[in-house]
């Protein structure tokens, strides 16, 4: 969190049904006001994910989702809850209307950041109800984390991951800065004490980055300073019962796939202070063979990074009816 740049969809390419395929799902910044509506006005099963979710967090967070105002969805206390309930709500319609089945058709199932809990709960590692309150608590905590003008994020643009992360580690100065989002194709997102973000930028801009720019976020996700978040994390996963999930899910610290419930209560702990390694777990995927992605829930965003990091994959986004319908048709 949060993802930077957008990117623009390509036409759903015909799909092998013998493929191996990914579903992959969004973190914070790809909300908008309005997504997932048509979902639910369409099917019913996207209804009652809404309603699930409204009454696990006991709020009408669907109003918030469907109607604003975005001031109000942007806060990450509603964002994150409200994007996994988008995805979660397209995940029913795929498996009602185009006979998906994750565990038999997916080889892994993946997450940016908060989006690795919707992942979680596609695979049934979590319930509905236990994601959304997690991520409530999640939201809070770091919004509570650090006070508002303490932290700041920036995004490097035009660095390799190397060079960011040691730009980030010249940036420090004693502060804390480092690197939050190994986004790929030149995108890193730096963290930190602001700053120490504010010397980054410059530092960046020093050694060749093509833009360098502070980011309007609320808290410095992903780094040190997280640290109060992560604690209380750590308490409401004990709380929490876990599943092994029924698709290995690539977790976002590791860039390796895991299915133990233990190891999946440790890595969402340490993914509240530690670097979202998309790149990574994009190109292990890749490389374990997989061939097409869907990006499921609201935006496009991880579809042209994925497009950007494993060349000649096909990625595509399915967040509307029609998204949906083209991907029972590409699976025909």
């Amino acid at each position: 969190m949060p993802v930077f740049l957008g990117s623009i969809l390509k036409k759903t390419a015909k799909v092998n049904a013998a493929m191996a395929i990914a579903f992959v799902f969004p973190g914070q910044g790809s909300q908008t006001v309005g997504m997932g509506k048509a979902l639910a006005a369409n099917f019913a099963v996207a209804r009652a994910v809404f309603d699930e979710v409204d009454s696990a967090l006991g709020a009408k967070l669907s109003g918030i989702i469907f109607e604003g105002p975005a001031e109000t969805l942007t806060l990450t206390e509603n964002a994150q809850p409200a994007l996994m309930a988008v995805s979660l709500a397209a995940m029913r319609v795929l498996e009602s209307e185009a006979g998906l089945d994750l565990a038999r058709d997916a080889k892994f199932v993946a997450g940016h950041s908060l989006g690795e809990y919707s992942a979680l709960a596609a695979s049934g590692a979590f319930t509905l109800a236990d994601t959304a309150r997690l991520l409530r608590t999640r939201g809070l905590a770091m919004q509570k984390a650090v006070p508002v003008g303490v932290g700041a994020m920036a995004a490097l643009l035009g660095l390799e991951f190397e060079v960011a992360s040691a730009v980030a580690v010249e940036a420090a100065q004693g502060e804390v800065c480092q690197a939050a989002n190994d986004n790929g194709a030149g995108q890193v997102v730096v963290s930190g004490n602001k700053a120490a973000v504010e010397r980054a930028v410059e530092i960046a801009k020093a050694k060749g980055a093509k833009r360098a720019m502070l980011l309007p976020v609320s808290a410095p996700f992903h780094c040190a300073l997280m640290q109060p978040a992560a604690a209380v994390m750590e308490e409401a996963l004990a709380n929490v019962h876990i599943k092994p999930p029924s698709v290995p899910v690539v977790a976002n610290v590791l860039a390796k796939p895991i299915r133990e419930p233990a190891e999946i209560a440790r890595a969402l702990v340490a993914q509240v202070t530690g670097t979202v390694r998309w790149r990574e777990s994009v190109a292990f995927m890749s490389d374990a063979g997989v061939q097409a992605f869907y990006e499921v829930g609201a935006g496009k965003v991880l579809s042209g990074l994925i497009k950007r990091i494993a060349e000649g994959v096909a990625a595509n986004a399915i967040g509307t009816p029609e998204d949906v319908a083209a991907f029972k048709t590409a699976r025909a």
